[in-house]
């Protein structure tokens, strides 16, 4: 298998957590007979330091033409820290998004042990996943955004349209049948609330976090 992947190390934390998932793949490729060719582009903050841009056209054209993005992250605490900043990194991504219509992020979700506590983790491992679909190309993010004249008011319309709301539970739908079986979308929007009376919540503590260690090499 050869494929074309262009990467877009980002801001912060993203250079260096993109390079190991580089090493992941490289050794992924060694083991499976494959070939993956790396193009590194810009976007976020980097990409405006460096064009004036959060996402070059270079860097369009190049993901058009590709066959997988590998992203690492964006952000700056320069324009975090900055609301009246006109460009800004995270438009890059909102325009990604758009111009290659990547419109549903699908998180899958598998149990490791069966639960009590999580109606979702009742199963057996394996038996049962659950997909978490969110939708990527409308809502508050590209809604329309006001502020009245004496900046006491403000409002951000979120929208969503039956033809973006199909076009996402397609994807869903459209995933291999060893992705896993069971799952459930809705089209409407669901506010969150405490469990009603006898119902269990899915919270959970946050497990232990292990001490990592560091190890350099020549």
């Amino acid at each position: 298998m050869q494929k074309n992947i262009v990467v877009i190390e980002g801001d912060g934390i993203g250079p260096e957590v993109t390079r190991q998932a580089i090493k992941v793949l490289d050794a992924a490729a060694q083991q499976g007979g494959h070939e993956f060719t790396y193009k590194y582009c810009l976007m976020g903050a980097d990409a405006i330091d460096k064009t004036g841009s959060p996402l070059p056209d270079d860097t369009i054209e190049a993901a058009l033409n590709s066959d997988a993005i590998l992203f690492g992250a964006i952000g700056h605490p320069k324009y975090d820290n900055d609301p009246t900043a006109k460009i800004r990194p995270e438009q890059g991504l909102l325009k990604l998004r758009k111009s290659l219509q990547l419109f549903a992020n699908i998180r899958p979700y598998l149990p490791i042990r069966p639960s009590n506590t999580c109606p979702a983790e009742k199963q057996e491992p394996g038996e049962r996943r659950l997909h978490h679909l969110r939708e990527l190309t409308g809502g508050i993010y590209f809604g329309k955004k006001e502020l009245d004249a004496d900046g006491n008011r403000a409002s951000d319309d979120c929208v969503y349209t039956a033809k973006k709301s199909r076009g996402s539970l397609t994807s869903l739908s459209n995933r291999p049948s060893n992705a896993g079986t069971n799952s459930h979308s809705s089209t409407k929007p669901m506010s969150s609330r405490p469990p009603a009376s006898g119902e269990k919540s899915c919270r959970k503590s946050p497990p232990a976090i292990p001490t990592l260690r560091s190890t350099s090499s020549s």
